[in-house]
């Protein structure tokens, strides 16, 4: 049974080529083109998350005016802004499964293409818990988002819902397990989609949750046409030509010389059967029990003996987003088996490539900027997979050695097709496949366009020998520019929050530097507090946070980040903020299963909230929620004057607000408790929301460090770190900023569009620098640059002394914070071909 919105006849219409009124298209295929050879048709491995294991890869299926996806996980479009995919040319979507893995870029998605202007629409299939997801999202998708959602669940299911069995849960499924026939989805003159529920078995006792819900969808294209033999027309006397197109288009016409009645299959050659290609996540075990018993699937298995030698679809390929460890079990073996010369394609998180990065220009970029400067800028993480892959239990590549031996598999490669159309080229194609990028090669590459770089780096490197002084230092870089240096860290020279600092006091990681959506150079906004020892925490996560981490830190050091999250702070709820925090949450509850530890505090807006209850309802998400108000200074110092105090206890197993029997306020205040000796853990003193002028319920935060004591007795003042969030500059920041030793401010525009970033409640360059000046701030640190930038934003020539501008997976340790603006004019020189490029043009 098929449930949608009642736009689904447009939509069929619009999958058929018509236009509003119902009249064809220009476009549209006729029966000839369609059923001979003369269309362009594939399906390609989209690798988002192939080298970072954060989310599924997508499928794509093309057709010439038509596109399929399957999968939207997070950094989709990341992804198709690298490699020119136009998403206003996505038709569907389709989700095997709904959960963070599947669908996490999807908010992302649809907010862009409701953005393309009017008339832009997609429709979304999955199965019937989608709902949910749609649901959670109503609380930041606007309505001007053309989202027609289809939910797949089975007709005989639905007739026995009064028994829940044993494994049953919110999914609601029941203890008699029939089989309906597929739901075709999509039937036009180009292909035919059916999707399949696969549900777990319930063989291993577990519960079924919403997000085990998986579709098996089938893609069938039309059979081609055999040769018309011309002979043969000629022997049952057909003299007029037009009669050759009839038969060509299927009908039988009169022999002109014969009273009889010519059939095109007297005069046609054999048809040649259309491509099949299946695309299926077995995510457990237990489906695959379930998978193999599927009498569904008869029809297209090789040893299937029907009523007729036609009852048999061969299937061509076989796109398995399935685990490895599901891939090597029994019964996934033997069911693959049973399609013959089928072609898979293993693409469930596959490490065999993962040392080409999916995302090449940002890559090139952060490896010229980590050679700029080291400390700063980090060589990215990939390296760290492979060693994370060999360390595993049982190597990819003996799995694949053990699958090959029964049929014919090969590991997935990012942007790997297997084209469908001409059928002379049916197959594999791994021409689009990227090659191995190595660093010197990009190094090599920024010597010849800039050579000055080379004594760049040598004046960089210095910022961390010379020492101090209290005069400025004059040195003239390569191009002729003469900078102004600020005293280096020097122990007469240092402010008191830094003095005795350690390494270990804390590290500052911009995840995501761009604003709105994300792009090839910059991902959207997100900065990873790192204590160290101390725990760590997330300031906004917007999509692919989870990427960006394990970009940074590798796989094992991404995990243990994730596992020691102490909060998550979220500014604001439009999408660029806080669209990634839904993967970080369920990664977390999974990395501490079976493990003792306390739900993770989210701090953020009330609307926030309202979206993470609707999500929980698809998988839990093991968090406690805290409004941004709560934790306002005002909300600080009523606590500390009140004896008011809600055990610890009654906070435990408690997902949700609604679930506690407590009043809300006593619950506000235990959990600010709760926040409290959380902070205190990580060696926080406070961490204050306040309200700035950006949309209803905008907050920026501040973050104080505890005092210090050091060898000598002394009291040191701890470190203050400010973030605006997004904001137009107002009191409130300026007032949070005063003394801070760093401010993080969004600098969204450059000065000359001011009216823009009036009218959009952003700041300019200039404004945020001058916020920075004002009050005081040690160091400040620009960030959420609009996209229009796509390497480095353009800078005026104002006062920039005390001011750095950010890129992604930039790290700062505060022991380096008094060198990191001297930096500045060297990245202006790193990218001084780049300062304005627009970038509308990929996306």
């Amino acid at each position: 049974m098929v449930e949608g919105t009642k736009t689904y006849r447009y939509n069929e219409s619009r999958a058929k080529g018509e236009n509003k009124n119902g009249d064809p298209k220009k476009f549209q295929l006729n029966d000839r083109n369609v059923h001979t050879n003369n269309t362009i048709a594939y399906v390609q491995i989209l690798g988002t998350g192939m080298d970072t294991h954060d989310t599924l890869p997508s499928v794509l299926l093309f057709f010439d005016k038509q596109r399929f996806i399957f999968n939207a996980g997070e950094g989709l479009q990341r992804f198709c802004a690298e490699h020119k995919i136009k998403l206003s040319k996505i038709d569907y979507i389709c989700l095997s499964r709904v959960c963070s893995e599947t669908a996490g870029g999807l908010p992302g998605l649809l907010l862009t293409l409701a953005g393309m202007g009017e008339g832009m629409s997609v429709n979304i299939w999955g199965p019937s818990n989608l709902q949910l997801l749609v649901d959670a999202m109503k609380s930041f998708i606007p309505h001007a988002a053309m989202v027609h959602t289809n939910l797949i669940s089975n007709a005989a299911v639905e007739q026995t819902k009064s028994g829940l069995s044993p494994c049953s849960s919110a999914a609601s499924l029941p203890a008699t397990r029939k089989f309906a026939d597929p739901v075709v989805i999509v039937k036009n003159e180009v292909v035919k989609i059916s999707a399949m529920l696969l549900l777990p078995s319930c063989l291993e006792g577990n519960d079924v949750k919403p997000s085990d819900i998986s579709v098996i969808y089938v893609c069938e294209l039309h059979e081609i046409m055999g040769k018309f033999n011309k002979e043969k027309a000629d022997a049952l006397g057909l003299k007029v030509k037009t009669k050759y197109r009839e038969l060509q288009n299927g009908k039988s016409v009169k022999s002109d010389c014969q009273d009889i009645m010519v059939h095109p299959s007297d005069v046609m050659g054999p048809p040649i059967p259309g491509p099949v290609v299946f695309i299926v996540d077995c995510p457990t075990n237990s489906h695959a029990e379930e998978l193999l018993s599927m009498q569904s699937l008869n029809g297209y298995y090789s040893d299937f003996v029907g009523n007729s030698p036609y009852s048999c679809k061969a299937v061509n390929c076989i796109i398995h987003l399935t685990p490895p460890s599901v891939v090597n079990s029994p019964s996934y073996e033997k069911w693959m088996k049973k399609f013959g010369t089928a072609q898979h394609i293993m693409a469930g998180h596959s490490m065999k490539h993962v040392e080409i990065p999916i995302l090449k220009s940002s890559t090139r970029m952060a490896v010229r900027l980590n050679y700029l400067c080291p400390q700063f800028f980090p060589n990215p993480a990939f390296g760290s997979f492979q060693q994370h892959n060999d360390a595993a239990s049982g190597s990819i590549a003996s799995r694949e050695v053990h699958i090959s031996q029964f049929c014919e598999s090969i590991s997935a490669e990012n942007l790997l097709k297997f084209t469908l159309r001409p059928h002379s080229h049916l197959g594999l194609d791994k021409s689009n496949v990227p090659s191995p990028m190595a660093p010197s090669e990009v190094i090599d590459e920024l010597l010849s366009e800039n050579p000055g770089i080379i004594d760049a780096v040598q004046h960089v490197s210095q910022f961390w020998h010379k020492p101090g002084g209290k005069k400025e230092d004059i040195t003239a870089i390569p191009d002729g520019t003469i900078i102004y240096e600020r005293p280096l860290l020097d122990g007469n020279t240092v402010p008191c929050f830094l003095k005795n600092i350690r390494r270990d006091d804390l590290e500052i990681v911009l995840l995501g530097t761009g604003s709105s959506q994300p792009s090839k150079y910059r991902n959207v906004s997100s900065i990873y507090i790192n204590l160290f020892s101390k725990g760590s925490l997330l300031l906004d996560c917007g999509e692919g946070t989870l990427a960006q981490l394990r970009r940074r830190y590798g796989m094992e050091g991404a995990d243990s980040a994730v596992r020691n999250l102490r909060c998550i702070w979220i500014s604001h709820i439009h999408a660029d903020h806080h669209a990634g925090i839904a993967r970080i949450l369920t990664l977390r509850r999974d990395l501490l299963k079976g493990l003792p530890h306390e739900r993770l505090l989210v701090i953020g807006p009330m609307h926030l909230e309202r979206f993470l209850d609707a999500y929980q309802r698809l998988e839990d998400l093991d968090m406690q929620f805290l409004d941004c108000r709560s934790t306002m200074d005002a909300s600080w110092k009523a606590l500390e004057g009140s004896t008011l105090f809600a055990g610890e206890s009654c906070l435990q197993g408690c997902s949700k607000r609604r679930k506690l029997s407590i009043p809300a306020e006593n619950l506000t205040s235990s959990l600010l408790r709760s926040l409290n000796d959380v902070l205190g853990e990580a060696g926080l003193e406070r961490l204050i929301s306040f309200p700035v002028v950006h949309c209803p319920e905008a907050f920026g935060v501040i973050l104080k460090a505890s005092e210090r004591i050091n060898s000598v007795g002394e009291v040191i003042q701890g470190w203050k770190l400010v973030y605006s969030g997004d904001t137009r500059p107002c009191p409130e920041v300026m007032e949070a900023s005063y003394g801070a030793t760093i401010l993080i401010h969004e600098a969204t525009f450059e000065d000359c569009m001011v009216d823009e970033a009036i009218a959009k409640n952003h700041s300019t360059t200039k404004e945020a620098i001058e916020v920075g000046d004002s009050a005081s701030a040690y160091c400040v640190i620009l960030t959420h640059f609009s996209q229009r930038y796509p390497k480095i934003p353009a800078l005026d020539e104002i006062n920039m002394r005390k001011t750095c501008i950010a890129f992604d997976l930039m790290s700062v340790n505060i022991a380096d914070l008094p060198v990191l603006p001297n930096i500045l004019p060297y990245l202006k020189l790193l990218f001084k071909k780049d300062v304005m490029i627009d970038n509308s043009d990929d996306v």
